[in-house]
């Protein structure tokens, strides 16, 4: 059902502190040395325009300065988060003018995040001409962006919904957003015929109830749940984080309230009671404690050659290599590429074909390498798997069938060389496989995911065309899980969507990339962290900073 009054909004991973320093910046002062400021601007992922986020302070008379002012900006894992350092002379305080220009450094919040030890150094560029220096970042998250609150609560007398038996109750949780919409952040389970349910206690992170601000109002709404998804409305009540806080000590009671019901009659009271039983605060290890420890994202790309996918060469193919535009299967890889890239330190990334036949003698493979290389599959960087790729579309013959199980046990065979590498949380693998239609063998394939779903791995299908594409959301995992011979997936690791439902109306390329991005890869932090809780693997430290003293002054 949709849930009235939801945003699509997304809630950041974390917020991130980043800390700023510069080195051997030019000096454009005749009697003294440049009075340094650093400004930094974000981009628009739908205009693609910079847009000033912030500035440093000004430090007089250095050309090497650490910078006091931070900015702090939420992290979203699943978005290119591009950012735009600008680096000026200023003479007088409050102007910024082009001839004070000491250079400028483009990158991704995740190519900071995933820096050894979340720290990077870049040089500075933009005056012709001159070496312009370098730029220091480092990140560091917010120590109240790791806090999770447990809470159980329970309801008493709640209305009667159902003709034959009494309610099947639950609730869904929704954080205030500031222009006055809400943003659904949990839903508990259903509790059957009962009018005094008592749900089972859960966990959700202090920023996804309410993003840092303790006092923003948290509306949580009482539903019966039907068979059919038309779930009937029973109440609802209005709390804050600060106020459920307060159970730590105490039980709370909260009026539900039916708003129409209060209009119609004058009699009415309530449509019961939910009681705050219980309510704790911990902290936890996060995502991005893993990547600042070390812990490396490995990216493996399988992309579908059969047949059904049409002639390459012809317009009409899903493969069709356009002059003026990418396909689909491109775009998909480039989309989820672009971003992973950031987390893996020597950017080689393993990219298979399945459902071909090679030439010279016409072999059909379900797992052959992109680069054509069986010793070594590594493409270098996102840019090489689409080299890979378009050449493998000039040399082989699109065939079939369309199997997934070898390419998911492929990747999975990496593990067994790798043991010890697994076992300390250093490496976390996630399979993109890119296909348009429907699987031949789905029962091997299950059970390559209940396989894998015990190893530090995610696994993403991107759908492409027209195709129907039911089975796949029983691969996804999220309603039942994934089972096969009566053996379950240990984790969900699977996430599946069909690339039409991202594309752009208007033609936007970049648009539609990101917004297939932003809900492919929206669950893997989860996953990642789920798989690290269960072997009780923590995040190393991260390694000590490298010293970077101030250059030695140069004698004439």
């Amino acid at each position: 059902m949709s849930f009235s009054g939801a945003s699509e909004r997304s809630v950041p991973a974390t917020k991130i502190e980043i800390t700023v320093s510069c080195r051997n910046l030019l000096d454009l002062d005749t009697f003294s040395k440049s009075d340094p400021m650093v400004v930094l601007y974000t981009q628009s992922r739908a205009s693609q325009e910079w847009r000033e986020f912030g500035r440093t302070e000004v430090i007089d008379n250095t050309l090497n300065p650490d910078f006091v002012r931070k900015f702090v900006l939420d992290y979203f894992f699943e978005e290119k988060q591009n950012l735009r350092f600008d680096v000026y002379n200023v003479d007088s305080k409050t102007n910024i003018s082009k001839p004070d220009f000491l250079g400028q450094a483009f990158l991704a919040l995740g190519e900071v995040i995933g820096g050894q030890g979340s720290r990077v150094e870049r040089p500075l560029t933009g005056v012709p001409g001159k070496k312009c220096g370098t730029i220091l970042l480092t990140a560091e998250e917010l120590s109240n962006c790791r806090d999770i609150a447990t809470m159980q609560l329970c309801a008493n007398k709640l209305d009667k919904k159902d003709f034959f038996g009494k309610s099947d109750p639950f609730l869904v949780f929704y954080r205030s957003n500031e222009d006055g919409t809400f943003t659904i952040c949990h839903k508990t389970e259903v509790v059957k015929n009962t009018l005094n349910p008592v749900w089972q206690p859960f966990s959700i992170p202090v920023r996804a109830l309410c993003n840092g601000d303790y006092d923003r109002t948290v509306k949580i709404d009482v539903y019966d749940w039907d068979r059919d998804g038309s779930h009937d409305f029973i109440g609802e009540f209005t709390t804050s984080y600060r106020e459920l806080s307060k159970a730590q000590n105490q039980f709370t009671v909260y009026e539900v309230l039916n708003p129409r019901k209060k209009c119609k009659k004058k009699k009415y009271v309530n449509s019961g009671t939910v009681t705050l039983l219980s309510f704790s605060v911990d902290s936890e290890f996060t995502f991005v404690d893993y990547i600042r420890g070390g812990t490396q994202l490995n990216f493996t790309v399988a992309i579908d050659f059969t047949a059904s996918n049409g002639n390459p060469l012809q317009p009409t193919s899903l493969h069709y290599m356009s002059p003026y535009q990418l396909s689909a299967y491109a775009m998909a890889l480039k989309a989820v590429g672009e971003i992973i890239q950031d987390y893996d330190s020597d950017k080689l990334f393993p990219a298979y074909g399945f459902g071909a036949k090679l030439p010279p003698e016409g072999r059909i493979s379900h797992q052959f390498p992109l680069n054509n290389n069986d010793e070594d599959p590594n493409c270098a960087g996102i840019e090489g798997v689409l080299e890979s790729y378009f050449q493998s579309l000039r040399t082989v013959q699109l065939y079939g069938p369309t199997y997934f199980a070898p390419v998911i046990n492929q990747v999975a065979s990496f593990f067994p060389r790798a043991a010890a590498k697994i076992s300390d949380g250093s490496q976390y693998y996630v399979l993109l496989i890119i296909t348009d239609g429907v699987i031949s063998d789905m029962t091997q394939t299950k059970e390559a995911i209940v396989s894998a779903s015990s190893l530090p791995m995610s696994i993403i299908i991107v759908g492409v065309g027209p195709a129907m594409f039911e089975a796949m959301e029983e691969l996804d995992g999220d309603d039942v899980r994934v089972s096969s011979r009566g053996r379950y997936a240990e984790r969900d690791i699977v996430q599946f969507v069909p690339f039409r439902d991202y594309v752009d109306r208007s033609g936007n390329q970049v648009l539609s990339m990101a917004r297939l991005a932003k809900d492919v890869l929206a669950e893997i932090p989860e996953q990642l962290l789920s798989y690290m809780r269960t072997r009780d693997i923590q995040p190393r430290p991260p390694p000590p900073a490298t010293p970077n003293p101030m250059p030695a002054p140069k004698h004439p």
